[in-house]
């Protein structure tokens, strides 16, 4: 039962039979200068997320290009880093590099005129290039 007296300040002061010299005030002052601080923080972090133009902390010059659904927890996906494009593997517990490209560099010509996605149809050039010379 004290301790619930704890969590509202007035209550605890008013049951405080040795009469601190606690004022209510002070309860009030330190509870919005917490409120400020957190203020602070959470501006800060919009503020930085709006300054950055909204891309996540930590994702430096790394950006998903496109990617593809094998079955339901297997993908292959393109990534630009720096002057590369990496395709890689991703399965339940491990990711692979497939294949490293310069950015940019041709896609199938009939690209323009498939229905089909643009990495799909580049992934399946790859696959029909890797099989002839095989």
């Amino acid at each position: 039962m004290r301790f619930l007296l704890l969590l509202l300040p007035a209550a605890a002061h008013a049951a405080d039979p040795a009469g601190s010299n606690i004022s209510l005030g002070t309860y009030v002052q330190a509870g919005l200068a917490l409120a400020l601080i957190v203020g602070l923080l959470f501006g800060t972090a919009w503020l930085m997320r709006k300054l950055s133009g909204g891309q996540g902390f930590g994702q430096g010059g790394m950006k998903i290009i496109g990617g593809v659904a094998l079955g339901p927890r297997e993908r292959i996906v393109l990534i630009e880093v720096g002057d590369d494009w990496l395709v890689i593997g991703i399965v339940p517990g491990q990711i692979r590099t497939l294949h490293r490209l310069p950015k940019g560099s041709a896609l199938p010509e009939n690209l323009a005129t498939s229905t089909e996605k643009p990495f799909a149809l580049w992934l399946k050039a790859i696959a029909e290039r890797g099989g002839k010379h095989a």
